[in-house]
């Protein structure tokens, strides 16, 4: 629910033709790379996990 209203409030934002400014769009370009770096651990360990069985696929 959350979620779906912080998408509702950027698309909203975004919507807006009044004033739109360079400092707006960097403050939302921030706050996507504060998420996006929220699970860079979890994908970066999934990732590992399926190379690495793949690694263990092609050698035997």
């Amino acid at each position: 629910m959350l979620l779906q209203q912080i998408l509702l409030h950027v698309k909203t934002f975004l919507q807006r033709k009044d004033g739109a400014s360079g400092i707006e769009y960097a403050v939302i370009a921030a706050m996507v790379a504060v998420v996006l770096a929220g699970f860079v651990p979890t994908i970066s360990g999934e990732v590992s996990e399926i190379m690495t069985k793949i690694q263990t696929a092609i050698t035997q």
